[in-house]
């Protein structure tokens, strides 16, 4: 599903103009992106958990030299799936 599927589906769900789904989706994504970028979870009960995890320095090869090179430590968001969506996809077929 892409965002403007998503937009449309909002809209028609909830029974609102395209314009004020957009606003909705828009303001959700950039909530969880502020927190995550601030270092904190952002959980929706039945749905699941999005959290920032640490990524350390480590040793990686270069695909095209070969040649070792050091990636950096970072911080990547992560998701966890939480039990009622596990068990949504696990009917779906």
């Amino acid at each position: 599903m892409s965002k403007q599927e998503l937009i449309a589906s909002v809209a028609r769900k909830a029974k609102l103009s395209k314009v004020t789904a957009a606003k909705a989706v828009d303001s959700l994504f950039k909530g969880i992106r502020d927190s995550l970028s601030k270092g904190k979870s952002v959980g929706f009960v039945g749905f699941g958990t999005f959290r920032v995890a640490k990524r350390s320095a480590r040793r990686g090869i270069n695909p095209r030299t070969r040649k070792p090179i050091q990636i950096p430590a970072t911080r990547v968001p992560r998701f966890r799936a939480g039990k009622a969506l596990k068990a949504a996809v696990r009917r779906a077929k």
